[in-house]
């Protein structure tokens, strides 16, 4: 995917930022702030200037990301035009750098990838009750628990795609991520959309040996 240059209506600021947001994705977060600095057509003292350091210019493009994440999947959830939250933003090449960035991320581990995650598990927790509400996903014994499941689930198997079928390419995350979707949209949508027990007999057990979650008032104890 050739790369277009930064976009001259952006702030700076902003300019930096996506820069660094495409190149982290592409080749993780031991780049250089020259490199990014040239991706964006500015210095690198400029960076410093707007992010303070190469810690600040990363936590301001994790908030970047999960912010247009969160917007996307809220978008797509609510709307029912998708059940797979990660890989309906994969599909799409124009999230195909906040994907790639948000595995590097998990690559990288530390405490900001901890960070990450519970950003994602938390923002999956609000907009999967605002599709609970809007009807398009059935309620859950314990809502908190399948939302931590989905975000790692979804985060785990880009992660093994990219780690165990890397490309010729290592910086073409759009490729990893289409190969992965073209893999796994059909039984994932499928799964999601038809379930996959025919009967409630392994639920039931299971409730036998741990009992039913404890529920926050109000919640709906008839999934």
């Amino acid at each position: 995917m050739a790369d277009p240059g930064p976009d001259p209506d952006l702030t700076t600021r902003a300019r930096i930022r996506d820069a660094a947001v495409v190149r982290y994705a592409r080749e993780g977060f031991r780049v250089g702030l020259r490199v990014i600095a040239e991706d964006a057509g500015v210095s690198a003292a400029l960076i410093v200037h707007h992010f303070g350091s190469k810690d600040g210019l990363r936590a301001a493009c994790d908030a970047h990301v999960l912010r247009q994440i969160r917007e996307a999947k809220e978008q797509a959830l609510v709307t029912g035009s998708a059940q797979d939250l990660l890989l309906q933003l994969a599909a799409m090449d124009r999230y195909a750098p906040l994907v790639g960035y948000a595995l590097r991320s998990m690559q990288a581990g530390g405490e900001l990838a901890r960070e990450f995650v519970e950003h994602f598990v938390a923002d999956a927790e609000v907009y999967i009750a605002e599709a609970v509400a809007a009807g398009s996903m059935r309620p859950s014994r314990d809502e908190k628990a399948r939302a931590r499941y989905l975000t790692l689930q979804g985060l785990g198997a880009l992660l093994l795609e990219m780690t165990l079928h890397p490309p010729d390419d290592p910086t073409d995350v759009e490729g990893i991520l289409h190969r992965h979707r073209d893999r796994m949209m059909l039984p994932a949508i499928e799964l999601f959309t038809h379930g996959l027990m025919t009967d409630n007999r392994m639920l039931e057990a299971y409730l036998l040996y741990v009992g039913d979650p404890p529920q926050e008032d109000g919640a709906d104890r008839s999934a």
